[in-house]
């Protein structure tokens, strides 16, 4: 995980962490395989961002709500 994060520091990679640094890392998950871990990556990347703010705060049923909704808008 400290690799990753630092290449986000470093914007090893252009992209959208890349111009706005530093970086803070706000939630994370622990993968024994490397793929899984890129993959869930690119998947949240896709995610909205009330859909994001409500894994960080470990909010599982607005995350489930969000995923229900086009446009990551709550029911409602």
């Amino acid at each position: 995980m400290e690799k990753r994060v630092g290449e986000h520091q470093n914007g090893t990679y252009p992209g959208y962490t890349s111009r706005r640094r530093p970086v803070t890392l706000v939630w994370s998950e622990h993968f024994e395989n490397p793929t899984e871990a890129v993959l869930t990556e690119r998947r949240l990347k896709g995610w909205s961002r009330a859909k994001k703010e409500a894994l960080i705060r470990d909010d599982w049923p607005t995350v489930q709500a969000l995923a229900r909704r086009r446009g990551g808008k709550p029911a409602g």
